[in-house]
């Protein structure tokens, strides 16, 4: 019988030790895919439950790998079909439309409605714009991508106004006076609805235009490969797919190297050749893209001022779609949603900030305002990491006031320059390990790297990035959390093709829907570039910078109104 017991024992060991080992390959499997082909793996889907690839929601447009995957709940595919058709873009009528017949700035005009009525602060001003071609036909159907600000040069005042298509080649635009003095009205034509059926195709079939790398290295061997959100092909992949967020990210897999030997991400570059030599011709730098339309009649208006002084447009309850959200007046921003209290000093800001701790996550335009706190600040200082210039994590400190700075970079897509592997973070995920609380800030902005690829892309990380806030304002409901929206920017033909305002513009709107309704805040980066003075720069200058932080720091310490 202790013969029988004994047999039994080593039965049930030698079970054990089966199961470990399957358990450990598997987990390998699941970390690494090294030598599996994608259509063989599985996904993580939003709520951390794999599914196989067969099982998974079909999207009604043209699939894409970056987002063809995706398992969406009902709630969430109806709030992404919702997204989609909010952005959906008028387009020509069908048939290929000749250069001389696209929209021509030099000829279009626009005209003032009724510009010598009596006009006061808070009034609405109408301008009628009326686009026409190359050959000064009218247009007869809409789709152009217009910017329209009022402004004071003597002032340093400015303002955006919204736009209507009519969809006839006419368009409205309405701007609320907001100071009082001689406005000037100025609109530019930033792409000819042709362009942006360029830009559409270019979104929709040739996401790879802006491609990736990664570095493999195992002793002094190293390898290269090209990365992307999606990658064409029957070679071997490594599927380096975020387990907790399902956000896809895969390389071409070393030739002799593991995955697992992944030692940093880049930029690889921007795909040439992606127009034909017709549609080239939408996009030239004096002729059609961001190209003043002058006015018919008069150009400018006078303002009278109120005859009291009327405080109900500000500190009412923050709405993200707000038209304009702000405007600038003596260079200084004021916001119509909040109060915004001028931080001046340095003083002011370490007296604002003192005990607390700021987490700034996204990219470069958001890094200004770590590198501007940093620089104005004296007692906040850098703490060396040995991180890549403009890359980062960045670390400030201030031990005497208890101040934390830090900046991180977003997951991939991410167009810096060398990344090392271990320091590629879902913002989702940090979020996730942030214990947060009254003294926690944390800023995010994310949209810039993601332009070149379908906008469900973008759904998704959004989608994973709210989840996270929405789960951290629940376990810590006094953490101030801040977006940052994206920015108009200095534009040419080929910058066009992949950072263009247009597809900025698009990538904003959806954000903003987003995030409106839940317990986060605004500077509207975007409004504060387009109504300032100063030509379009990605990175804003530091007058436009200094306005951002003031609005920043003003929901961190509010007025005591």
């Amino acid at each position: 019988m202790w013969r029988d017991s004994f047999r039994l024992q080593i039965f049930c060991l030698l079970m054990a030790a089966l199961a470990i080992v399957v358990l450990v390959h598997n987990f390998f499997q699941l970390e690494h895919l090294d030598d599996d082909a994608v259509s063989g793996s599985n996904w993580i889907t939003d709520n951390n439950v794999q599914h196989s690839l067969s099982q998974t929601t079909k999207t009604t447009r043209k699939p894409y790998c970056g987002y063809k995957q995706q398992t969406l709940s009902k709630r969430e595919q109806a709030e992404q079909e919702l997204l989609l058709a909010a952005i959906r873009w008028p387009h020509p009528p069908d048939g290929k439309i000749a250069f001389v017949q696209s929209t021509d700035p030099a000829h279009s005009d626009f005209v003032l409605v009724k510009p010598s009525g009596f006009l006061k602060v808070g009034d609405q001003l109408e301008v009628l714009v009326r686009m026409k071609d190359f050959q000064g036909k009218p247009k007869q159907y809409g789709g152009d991508y217009l910017q329209a600000r009022i402004h004071s040069p003597q002032l340093k005042a400015g303002a955006t106004g919204r736009i209507v298509d009519c969809r006839n080649g006419f368009y409205k635009v309405f701007f609320t006076l907001l100071w009082p003095g001689e406005v000037k009205v100025s609109v530019s034509l930033v792409h000819p609805s042709e362009a942006i059926q360029v830009l559409l195709r270019l979104r929709e079939e040739r996401p790879d235009r802006v491609y990736f790398k990664s570095s493999f290295k195992s002793g002094r061997y190293s390898e290269t490969t090209e990365c992307n959100v999606c990658l064409p092909g029957d070679v071997p992949l490594c599927n380096f797919t975020d387990l907790y967020t399902g956000e896809p990210w895969f390389c071409y897999k070393p030739r002799k190297l593991s995955c697992a030997s992944r030692v940093s991400h880049a930029k690889g570059g921007y795909q040439k050749g992606l127009l034909t030599q017709e549609e080239s011709r939408f996009f030239q730098s004096d002729v059609n893209i961001k190209r003043p339309i002058l006015s018919s009649g008069p150009d400018s208006v006078i303002v009278k001022p109120k005859a009291f002084t009327d405080s109900s447009s500000i500190g009412r309850a923050e709405d993200p779609t707000v038209s304009p959200s702000g405007y600038y007046y003596e260079d200084q921003w004021r916001s119509r949603t909040h109060w915004i209290h001028h931080f001046n000093t340095s003083d002011d800001i370490t007296k604002c900030l003192q005990g607390k701790i700021i987490h700034l996550f996204g990219d470069s335009t958001i890094r200004q305002w770590f590198e501007y706190l940093t620089a104005f600040v004296p007692d906040l200082v850098e703490f060396n990491l040995g991180s890549p210039k403009n890359v980062g994590p960045f670390m400030s400190v201030d031990l005497k006031h208890n101040i934390l700075l830090k900046f991180r970079c977003h997951g991939p897509p991410i167009r810096f320059s060398t990344v090392f592997s271990s320091e590629l973070r879902y913002i989702a995920n940090e979020l996730n390990g942030i214990v947060g609380g009254r003294n926690t800030v944390i800023a995010i902005t994310i949209w810039s790297h993601f332009s070149t690829f379908p906008v469900e892309v973008y759904i998704r990380r959004l989608r994973n990035i709210r989840r996270s806030i929405i789960q951290l304002l629940d376990r810590s409901p006094k953490t101030l959390i801040i977006i940052r929206t994206a920015n108009v920017q200095e534009l040419g033909p080929e910058v066009s093709l992949f950072n263009s305002d247009w597809y900025s513009f698009q990538l904003d709107s959806v954000m903003r829907k987003m995030f409106s309704g839940i317990a986060v805040h605004f500077v509207d980066a975007w409004e504060m570039s387009l109504a300032h003075y100063l030509p379009h720069n990605l990175h804003p200058k530091e007058v436009i910078v200094k306005n951002q932080i003031d609005a920043f720091l003003s929901y961190v310490c509010p007025l005591q109104t």
